[in-house]
């Protein structure tokens, strides 16, 4: 296998962590590039001597000068960029044959894009850049010849479910169901009524992953299920109601397909992200990623349920604008985003992030996507109107 040079964009958070640390078991094999943050400068610091990136980006401009003085502190001489577009350079390097996709949110949308253009080798952790732009982005791969290979680990898992069949091009009598699986989060059993009080902590207090924050809150919602249910629109070709949320609060079993013949493939492991992440940068080679062997043995029973609509109204909303298309499910993301960091502020309740978005859905019209300026213009508008609704919420509530 030919040693790959690998960008991470988002390379701090639990993603670029992970994808860090199984890079580092194989340095005969792979080569870190360029990483970035968002504002987290001695964490990017440090990891830029760590592993020996030569290029740093950090995507708020004003603590460049913060980073070269760390980096010089820690040995590096990584080249410095900053901003939109130190993060569109990063992801263009010519010196890089695989880019991360990690930056968590709408702000990782148009440099996941950029890497796609370029025709990158992609692993894709960002699931707002289908979610956002899904039409525009699977174009572009296609277009570009970029090879997109996600490492969500449902969405890695029905990848390796189906592996004669690439991404997007699901033939539609082929496979009956996608089963998406999702642990249901540390409120999977509590009634909504008692999910009033909750605080950032225990929101962010997940029962089997370790995740950053605004993720934790989009797994206790289960919106972040939702999320994953518009991404596998895109990445495989089914239909909405092609796609069945499992809630499976062990997290064995990450994402199973059902094929025309009755067939149900599952792909088992351990809660661990650098399982995915391995999988995809070796494709379609296997490596060690540091990740035990599953313990079959001392494993409890293994327990489905179907999720609760009620107790998690956001999983119903990212249905919905999956069916109604167009910009909705860009005004879905951008909502949920502004309540969800107004919650973590203490400045919103928990039971009203799902106010929030369906608010903002039913306000923000819907138009067509014909071009990234579409979907950032949608972006901005929803994000605009759900602050107001938010700054509603706090009111009422006060």
């Amino acid at each position: 296998m030919p040693m790959q040079r690998v960008s991470i964009l988002g390379a701090t958070g639990s993603i670029g962590r992970s994808t860090l640390d199984v890079i580092a078991r194989h340095p005969d094999r792979f080569r870190v590039v360029a990483l970035t943050a968002e504002r987290q400068v001695d964490q990017l610091a440090q990891l830029c001597a760590k592993h020996g990136a030569v290029n740093a980006c950090i995507a708020d401009a004003s603590l460049v000068n913060a980073l070269e003085q760390r980096l010089a502190e820690h040995g590096s001489t990584a080249k410095v960029l900053s901003g939109k577009d130190g993060l569109l350079q990063i992801a263009g390097l010519a010196e890089t044959d695989c880019v991360v996709a990690a930056i968590v949110g709408a702000a990782g949308l148009e440099p996941t894009l950029a890497a796609a253009r370029l025709g990158k080798k992609l692993l894709l952790a960002n699931k707002e850049s289908l979610v956002m732009a899904g039409p525009i982005f699977m174009e572009t791969v296609r277009k570009h010849g970029a090879m997109l290979l996600p490492i969500d680990s449902e969405h890695n898992a029905i990848f390796q479910c189906m592996p004669e069949l690439h991404a997007g091009e699901v033939p539609p009598d082929r496979i009956r169901r996608i089963l998406l699986t999702g642990s249901g989060g540390p409120f999977r059993s509590r009634a909504r009524a008692d999910l009033r009080s909750v605080s950032p902590e225990e929101a962010c207090a997940h029962p089997n992953w370790v995740m950053g924050r605004k993720i934790s809150v989009d797994s206790a919602t289960m919106m972040n299920k939702g999320l994953e249910v518009i991404e596998a629109h895109w990445l495989f070709g089914v239909r909405p109601e092609q796609i069945q949320v499992v809630v499976h609060p062990q997290s064995v079993i990450h994402s199973m397909v059902e094929y025309a013949d009755g067939s149900v493939l599952a792909q088992l492991g351990n809660p661990d992200m650098r399982t995915p992440i391995a999988q995809a940068l070796a494709y379609p080679d296997r490596i060690d990623a540091g990740v035990p062997s599953l313990d079959l043995f001392g494993m409890s029973a293994l327990t489905f349920e179907e999720p609760n609509f009620e107790r998690f109204p956001g999983l119903r909303l990212a249905y919905e604008a999956l069916r109604t298309g167009g910009t909705a499910p860009t005004v879905l993301n951008a909502a949920n985003e502004i309540a969800v960091a107004a919650f973590l502020d203490g400045r919103l309740p928990f039971l009203y992030i799902s106010t929030v978005i369906d608010e903002t859905l039913q306000s923000v019209p819907r138009t067509a996507v014909g071009s990234i300026e579409d979907v950032l213009e949608a972006d901005r508008r929803a994000r605009s109107y759900a602050a107001q609704v938010v700054g509603r919420s706090q009111s009422r509530v006060a």
